[in-house]
């Protein structure tokens, strides 16, 4: 019920559509750009309902507070502290390597403003634990969700970057800052 529920809010009352699918029962990093605005988070919670896919998804500490933390975690946070020079990358590689993640999301630019460059953690985090890239936008001009083929990093970064670039490079941002 919360499945049908879920695709009608989506498609229905907010008029979104989405172009492809997420795969099932693999593992995968999605990056999803670009990060805009707060309404990201309604639309990615109301596919990942319906779809029935466990993601998980990286968000800083500070929206892990003790008003918040329960919604979020619910939601499949996980809190991580930007602030210190910790090694995140090998963090999370070892979480997929355990089990702990099948799915991570995670948005490149690593903040909501628009940015001209990404971050890189999310590629070497696909590198490190040799998994696909699944790049996913939102496009909020066309009102569209569009999930791109799987890319397997090669570990030539400014290459890899820009085929992954490519696959969103038409997209309109919320928040054309």
């Amino acid at each position: 019920m919360i499945k049908i529920l879920s695709k009608f809010i989506l498609s229905k009352i907010i008029g979104w559509k989405v172009i492809g699918s997420l795969p099932v029962n693999k593992k995968y990093i999605i990056a999803v750009v670009p990060h805009s605005s707060y309404f990201d988070l309604i639309v990615a919670v109301l596919i990942r309902t319906y779809s029935g896919v466990k993601i998980k998804f990286i968000g800083k500490k500070e929206l892990f507070n003790p008003v918040t933390a329960f919604f979020f975690r619910f939601l499949g946070g996980i809190p991580v502290n930007r602030n210190k020079n910790t090694n995140l990358v090998d963090a999370v590689v070892n979480l997929f390597h355990t089990n702990k993640i099948q799915i991570l999301a995670i948005a490149p630019e690593g903040t909501r403003k628009k940015v001209n460059k990404w971050k890189t953690g999310f590629y070497y985090i696909a590198l490190k634990a040799e998994l696909p890239i699944l790049m996913v936008s939102f496009d909020y001009d066309r009102k569209e969700v569009k999930i791109n083929d799987k890319f397997n990093p090669t570990g030539n970064i400014e290459s890899d970057f820009n085929v992954l670039e490519n696959m969103v490079s038409d997209v309109v941002f919320r928040n054309k800052i």
